[in-house]
Formats: C-alpha cells, sequence, structure tokens
C-alpha cells in the first residue's frame, strides 16, 4: 500500500513537471502576471495559443491588490468595463464615466480567467535574460526567484517562444534587458528605453494604450512596462488603460502570429 505522504509527494511533482515540460516551447511567454498580463493571457489563450506566465512574486496580480494606498479599491474608466465583465468581476458606478471594482476581487477574478482559458502561471519564477537568436527575440531564461534574490551560484533553465510580452510593469525589465545585452534598437523614438515619466493619468492612460506595441521582432510590452519604454506618464490606481493595453497587446500578437 502506498504511503499517503508518498502519494501526495508524488502528485504534486509529477503533476508539476508535466506542466513545465508541456510549456518549454510556448507560443507566448509573459512576464509578469500583472493586469495587463493577465488580460492578455486570458486572451491569448482563448484564441487557441499556448501561453505562459512567469511572476517572480508569490501571488500574481501585479499591482493591484494593494488598491490606493492599501485602500483594496481600485478605479476603471467605462470603457474598460466589457474587460472586467468578462472575467465576471462586478463594479461599482461612480459617475462621469468610471467605475471602482473590489481590488481583491480583480486580482482574484483575473487570475482565475486566466487559468480557466488556458493559461499556465509559474509564480516564483524570474526572468533572468532573454534567448536571442537570428535577430530576434525567441524565449527566456528563468529560474526560481529565491535562488535569484538569495544570489545563489545555480544555473537557469530556458523556454522558447514565438513572441515574449513584457509586463513587468515600471521597470520594463525585459526590454531593458534586451536594449542592454542584445544591443537592439526598439520601436521608440530614441531607439531606447526612454523611460516613464511623473504622474498624469488622463495621458498616462491614454498613453499606457498607445505604446503598447512590437517593440522589436519578438518583442512586445503592455502596462507600465510600455509605458516605461515609450516613456509615458505613471497613472497611479486606475487600471481601465491597463487591461485596455493587455486586450490590445493579445490582439497585435496573435494577428502577427498568425500572418
Amino acid at each position: 500500500m502506498t504511503m499517503m505522504e508518498e502519494k501526495i509527494t508524488d502528485a504534486i511533482v509529477s503533476r508539476f513537471f508535466e506542466k513545465f515540460r508541456e510549456n518549454l516551447r510556448l507560443d507566448v511567454a509573459i512576464v509578469g502576471a500583472g493586469p495587463s498580463g493577465l488580460v492578455a493571457a486570458h486572451d491569448l489563450a482563448r484564441k487557441g495559443l499556448r501561453v505562459a506566465l512567469f511572476e517572480r512574486n508569490l501571488a500574481p496580480g501585479g499591482g493591484i491588490w494593494g488598491g490606493g494606498m492599501l485602500m483594496n479599491e481600485v478605479v476603471v474608466q467605462q470603457e474598460a468595463a466589457a474587460i472586467v465583465k468578462d472575467f465576471h468581476v462586478s463594479t461599482r458606478d461612480v459617475g462621469d464615466g468610471y467605475a471602482t471594482v473590489d481590488a481583491v476581487e480583480l486580482a482574484s477574478g483575473l487570475i482565475f480567467g486566466c487559468r480557466k482559458a488556458g493559461a499556465s502561471v509559474f509564480n516564483a519564477v524570474s526572468v533572468e535574460d532573454i534567448v536571442f537568436q537570428s535577430d530576434r527575440v525567441a524565449g527566456l531564461v528563468i529560474n526560481w526567484a529565491p535562488v535569484q534574490r538569495e544570489r545563489m551560484h545555480v544555473d537557469p533553465l530556458v523556454v522558447t517562444a514565438r513572441a515574449v510580452l513584457d509586463g513587468t510593469g515600471h521597470p520594463a525589465e525585459v526590454v531593458s534587458m534586451a536594449c542592454r545585452k542584445a544591443g537592439v534598437r526598439i520601436d521608440t523614438a530614441s531607439g531606447d528605453v526612454m523611460g516613464e515619466r511623473p504622474m498624469w493619468m488622463e495621458s498616462g492612460e491614454a498613453s499606457t494604450v498607445k505604446n503598447t506595441k512590437r517593440l522589436y521582432p519578438g518583442l512586445y510590452a503592455s502596462g507600465m512596462a510600455a509605458n516605461n519604454a515609450c516613456g509615458g506618464a505613471r497613472m497611479g490606481p486606475i487600471f481601465g488603460g491597463m487591461l485596455m493595453s493587455g486586450r490590445k497587446a493579445a490582439n497585435l500578437i496573435a494577428e502577427d502570429l498568425h500572418a
């Protein structure tokens, strides 16, 4: 008879490595499971693409959980309400074209919807580097986040992807890595990461969507990563632009991969 302890451990180890093997070759690898990354993953998976998100933190959801200054409510514009409804998340109208959303419901709803659509999520995983082949971004170099945090000398592993989406938020880590290590010129006014500008909500919301694009063959950016790359303003605890950015990124990537 198999001992209960052995059975439980075997089930976890077997299923995890089965899931990991299934995602070694991806259509789309998304770095950062914040609002734009989760929406993009959901939409791409529903289009039949193999998608995985890699999130450094233990809990996906990015900056949603804390709301504004730890008050767990966020705001979305009515034009983003359709995306919120796609995830069966409730909103409360506050007038002037805005609605509040419970931050915990939004974060958990996006995560659940992303998984139910068929996207895989690997939490506590850091991206150390990109795969760069034939003048395009072709995958990610990954390691456990605690390994990177503790600066252990442990070699990483690799997943390949036809497209990589930088959803890392304010740092735009993947785009910065491509510019720094591969020496590429990206599709910005300077050819390099231009840096995030100070708070201006109206401008930042518009530019988050506008700046969502393919920056280099195989490399895309969404959410605040797109704004940092292209020099857009920050916008704080209003999330409509980031949700719309994720949807735009998914449509752009799907169109490119199906071309």
